[in-house]
């Protein structure tokens, strides 16, 4: 950086020099000084830019806002009162110098800030584990009702747990519940024990280095999952912002359903006689299905957006002894 505050975005006319966004857009030279108006230019740039949106927010607008809220320590609570504020040209220059490490680098913005929410909890990140945003949060923080009774849920099972974010949310909302977090990645299980150190639950949070149940003994009332299940092609065609994630944490054989049919396969050996499985396969709803043309998955609806979790009680499960469609 050059020492100024520059919001820019690459022009391949320019020989990739930078552009100033004030240049092209008529900004003011004063638009910045207020929190909002920075916010609006940083929203341009993101606009003009190359990069991907979806690890945390969908839009740059929504991007825009988690940066500058967060180089300059302001509180979304209080964002009313926070867009008025005027922001010093050392602060402009901060949001300047994280604005041009996410468009050069194409890297997603919780990697550069070092943390991201899921379900109203903030969580550490880093490129050992996937930026959390699964809708399994929306089912975490409605404790899975109608499908489970949450007074009797007492044992949890997460099957490649990364950052711990769904365990550790799952820890809170049952809370008279026991946790197993398992990865096959150590890396990402040091991250995960950040956060569970965070939000003091190592008497209920129990991390286990393990390949999906290896050394998980017991039963358990409630089994969740968000596997890898991308296939090599569909992960060769992801935007650059990805390709910073762990791609052990993305990638899975075949059609990339060969993780989770592995999941399902051994589900009843630890499902509990009332338990229920649930597992995220994304777009690869159909597929799942095909493969297992015999269970009734239940696949819930979110209000907040997402899809591609589906449910299965260990009474289903039983019944069709899980078998696999070729």
């Amino acid at each position: 950086m050059s020492g100024t505050s520059v919001f820019y975005t690459p022009d391949p006319g320019a020989d990739g020099q930078r552009v100033m966004a004030g240049s092209r857009t008529g900004d003011s030279s004063t638009e910045g000084s207020s929190v909002a108006g920075l916010i609006a230019r940083c929203t341009r740039a993101l606009e003009r830019s190359a990069v991907c949106f979806g690890h945390g927010t969908d839009n740059a607008r929504d991007e825009a806002a988690a940066l500058v809220f967060h180089v300059l320590d302001l509180d979304h609570d209080d964002a009313l009162r926070a867009y008025g504020l005027t922001v010093s040209a050392a602060g402009q220059q901060r949001v300047a110098a994280m604005l041009e490490a996410r468009i050069t680098t194409r890297r997603p913005l919780p990697y550069l800030t070092g943390e991201a929410w899921f379900a109203g909890l903030r969580f550490a990140v880093d490129e050992r584990v996937l930026v959390p945003r699964s809708p399994f949060a929306e089912l975490i923080m409605g404790r899975f009702e109608p499908w489970l009774d949450p007074a009797g849920v007492r044992r949890i099972l997460e099957i490649g747990t990364g950052s711990g974010c769904m365990a550790i949310a799952c820890a809170r909302a049952f809370p008279d519940s026991s946790v197993v977090a398992t990865d096959i990645s150590a890396a990402a299980l040091e991250v995960a024990r950040r956060n569970v150190a965070r939000y003091e639950l190592a008497d209920r949070v129990q991390l286990v280095e393990a390949d999906l149940y290896a050394g998980v003994t017991g039963t358990f009332d409630l089994i969740i999952s968000n596997p890898p299940y991308v296939s090599a092609e569909e992960v060769a065609s992801l935007p650059d912002e990805y390709r910073h994630e762990p791609a052990l944490a993305l990638l899975s054989d075949e059609d990339g359903m060969a993780t989770p049919a592995r999941i399902l396969q051994h589900a009843t050996r630890f499902l509990s006689a009332d338990g229920w499985l649930a597992l995220e396969v994304g777009g690869g709803a159909a597929l799942l299905e095909a493969r297992f043309a015999n269970l009734p998955f239940i696949w819930p609806e979110f209000e907040h957006g997402g899809d591609g979790i589906a449910l299965i009680s260990a009474v289903d499960l039983r019944a069709s002894e899980c078998p696999a469609t070729p």
